[in-house]
């Protein structure tokens, strides 16, 4: 997977609950990745995934599902800026499931990796050797 990865690459570390951003400072084959901050789930109470929550309704489920709505809205505001030529995103399956269809195709025509796995808590370092 290094070989598709360019320099100064995007690449998301996600789950349901928080994001984490880092740039492959490394050249041609060699991931070497530098943190780039981190995205935390907010205001999901008025920011469901289609609109302001009922509330009847709660639950982990809803949250993850907004928390990718705003995910989804943030790298589309960072590809409208400018900020990544290349996008590498990393998330477990069920969050890597909802946030797909909410990609703006801005944002998917820079896509040039995903993997389906749970990293948000693994060092720097296991995320380098799952993209090498």
């Amino acid at each position: 997977m290094a070989d598709k990865i360019p320099h100064n690459a995007l690449v998301v570390v996600a789950d349901g609950t928080g994001a984490r951003f880092f740039r492959n400072s490394g050249q041609e084959l060699s991931v070497t990745l530098k943190a780039d901050g981190e995205l935390k789930p907010a205001h999901l109470e008025s920011d469901g995934p289609s609109g302001k929550r009922p509330p009847e309704s709660s639950g982990q489920e809803n949250d993850e599902a907004t928390f990718a709505k705003q995910l989804a809205h943030d790298l589309y505001r960072r590809a409208h800026q400018g900020d990544f030529a290349a996008l590498v995103l990393i998330a477990d399956p069920q969050t890597l499931g909802q946030i797909r269809p909410l990609l703006h195709k801005e944002v998917q025509s820079r896509l040039v990796a995903e993997h389906g796995k749970t990293l948000t808590k693994a060092s720097m370092a296991d995320i380098q050797k799952t993209l090498s």
